[in-house]
């Protein structure tokens, strides 16, 4: 299969999903290796079959949309976003938790993949905010579609690649080393729950006071499938709570749900009117 014939497959398949092909540009080659694997799995001759087989099988679109899941992640990835985070939002959060007399700050983690990001935020809540913000806790709700990707996450054993943007202090701490694995201490992973959650789809029972939907919905998902997440992430959110996209993500124009907080590392805030 030429690179060719499969950008032009993809600029065929992709909008019928509800995904934009200039998501996918930089990581075809991804999603093109599952295709190829799929076609062998059915026995198929080459992509014009399987783009035949798409047309007269409604189930297989089912598994194309499994096929184009990217998952791409590391620790403290996009530093300035979480020095934003544990320097801004989530103190500001706590307070607004004391305020109405609540327990924790209610996260959810849209999209967690393997669990870098929700346990960046679980080592900086132990190892920098627990004691300036006690009694607050913080509760984190991750979803993924992929299960398999769920099951690392709840392992919790990564490489020492995916930590390198990690303080040296904060990895001797919250990992433990096993072989060329560094395995998370359980006391950085009682915070997470994990679950399967298509982000597509209602989101869970909130209300959150932050939401990470980073590198998924507003980089692969069409104008009008962003403009429709967006919504559900804004319902899923409270007044005044965060929404943190990837960095080189943006909101659909137009959207009076939120407000900027933070431009610059893609940190919007919940409008409370």
């Amino acid at each position: 299969m030429r690179d060719s014939e499969c950008v032009e497959f993809l600029q065929w398949a992709l909008p019928r999903l509800g995904m934009r092909w200039a998501g996918f540009r930089r990581v075809r080659r991804q999603v093109c290796k599952r295709v190829r694997r799929r076609i062998g799995q059915l026995g198929l001759r080459d992509l014009s079959a399987y783009q035949a087989r798409l047309e007269r099988d409604p189930l297989e679109w089912a598994t194309l949309d499994r096929l184009t899941q990217i998952t791409i992640s590391r620790f403290g990835r996009d530093r300035g976003a979480f020095e934003f985070i544990r320097g801004e939002v989530l103190p500001s959060l706590a307070a607004d938790v004391l305020a109405r007399h609540g327990e924790s700050v209610e996260v959810w983690s849209a999209g967690c993949a393997a669990g870098e990001e929700v346990y960046t935020l679980t080592i900086t809540w132990q190892l920098e905010l627990a004691r300036r913000l006690a009694p607050v806790a913080i509760r984190i709700l991750a979803t993924d579609l992929n299960d398999t990707m769920l099951a690392r996450a709840r392992r919790a054993c990564f490489t020492a690649g995916s930590l390198k943007e990690l303080p040296e202090r904060w990895r001797a701490v919250a990992f433990v080393q096993r072989g060329r694995t560094y395995c998370l201490r359980d006391e950085f992973k009682r915070e997470v729950t994990f679950a399967r959650h298509d982000v597509r789809s209602a989101p869970p029972d909130g209300p959150f006071g932050l939401v990470t939907c980073r590198n998924l919905a507003f980089t692969y998902f069409d104008l009008d499938l962003q403009r429709a997440t967006a919504v559900r992430l804004a319902g899923a959110l409270r007044p005044g709570g965060a929404l943190v996209l990837g960095s080189q993500e943006e909101l659909p124009e137009g959207l009076d749900e939120f407000e900027p907080w933070c431009p610059r590392e893609r940190i919007y805030r919940r409008t409370r009117a």
